[in-house]
C-alpha cells in the first residue's frame, strides 16, 4: 500500500521536465481516496478505461490522456461529468502525465520505444519550445518494407505509409501521437523516415515533395508505450499491482 500523496511525491519527481509547457495539468487530475493498493494504467482518461479500473478494484488510475486541457471549457456536463462522478463515487484518483511521458529516456513513449527495437546512436528530436519531444538513430540498412513489417510487429497495428523516400534505409525519427507535422523537421535532418502515431491530407504530399519516408502507427498504439513501462517501473519498485488497461482504439 502507498498514500496518495507518496505517490504523487514519486511520480513528479520521476516525471518532472523543468520549464516544460504542456496542453494540460501534469499530476492529480482528481483526488480520490488516500491508500493505494492498485493503479490502473492507461492511455486515456476514458469512460471505457474508467469503468475498467473500477472492475479491477484500483484506487488510482495513471494515463497518459487526461481529464482536463488547456482549451476545454469550464462546464462539467456530458461525458465528462459522468467520467468525474464514476471517480469520485468510487474513490478513484486520476493522475496523468502527458508530454513528461512522452520526452522520458527509459519510461518514454519514445525512447523506450527506440531502445526496445535496438536503434543505435540515439539522441534528442523534435523540438517543441527547445524541448525534444522525440528521438531519432540509426538501424541496420534495411529495405523499407522490412522496417515496415518490425513496426507493425512491436506497435502490434497496421501502418499508414507514404514511401517518398528511398527504398533502403538507416536513419530514422520517432515522435509518438499527433505529431505528423514534425515529418518537416525530420526532412531537414535529412532522415530517411519519420514514425509518428496519426496522420493528415498534407503528409502524404509532404512525404513525396521532401522526400522521406513516412509511417503512422496509430495515436493510441504508439503511446501504449510509456504507460507499461511506467506501470512495470512502478509495480517493482513499490511492489503494488499495476495492471495496463488495454481499450482497443484503431486511431
Amino acid at each position: 500500500m502507498i498514500t496518495l500523496q507518496e505517490l504523487s511525491k514519486i511520480l513528479d519527481s520521476l516525471m518532472q521536465v523543468p520549464g516544460l509547457v504542456d496542453y494540460c495539468p501534469n499530476g492529480i487530475h482528481v483526488e480520490g481516496q488516500s491508500e493505494i493498493r492498485k493503479i490502473g494504467m492507461g492511455v486515456s482518461a476514458s469512460l471505457a478505461t474508467i469503468e475498467q479500473a473500477i472492475a479491477l478494484n484500483c484506487q488510482a488510475l495513471i494515463v497518459h490522456h487526461g481529464l482536463f486541457w488547456n482549451k476545454d471549457e469550464y462546464p462539467l456536463v456530458g461525458s465528462k461529468k459522468k467520467k468525474l462522478a464514476l471517480m469520485l463515487n468510487h474513490g478513484i484518483s486520476l493522475i496523468a502525465y502527458h508530454l513528461p511521458l512522452d520526452i522520458h529516456v527509459e519510461l518514454g513513449n519514445n525512447w523506450k520505444a527506440a531502445k526496445d527495437m535496438g536503434w543505435s546512436n540515439l539522441k534528442p528530436f523534435g523540438f517543441m519550445n527547445k524541448t525534444p519531444l522525440g528521438v531519432q538513430g540509426k538501424i541496420p540498412r534495411q529495405s523499407r518494407q522490412a522496417f515496415k513489417e518490425k513496426l507493425e510487429e512491436y506497435y502490434q497495428h497496421p501502418a499508414s505509409i507514404a514511401w517518398g523516400g528511398k527504398e533502403m534505409i538507416e536513419s530514422v525519427g520517432l515522435i509518438s501521437g499527433g505529431a505528423h507535422r514534425s515529418i518537416l523537421e525530420a526532412a531537414k535532418e535529412d532522415l530517411d523516415c519519420f514514425i509518428t502515431g496519426s496522420f493528415d491530407e498534407p503528409t502524404w504530399h509532404q512525404a513525396f515533395e521532401e522526400k522521406i519516408n513516412f509511417f503512422a502507427l496509430g495515436h493510441s498504439a504508439t503511446e501504449r508505450v510509456g504507460p507499461q513501462a511506467l506501470g512495470t517501473y512502478l509495480q517493482s519498485t513499490l511492489g503494488i499491482e499495476c495492471p495496463f488497461i488495454d481499450i482497443p482504439n484503431p486511431f
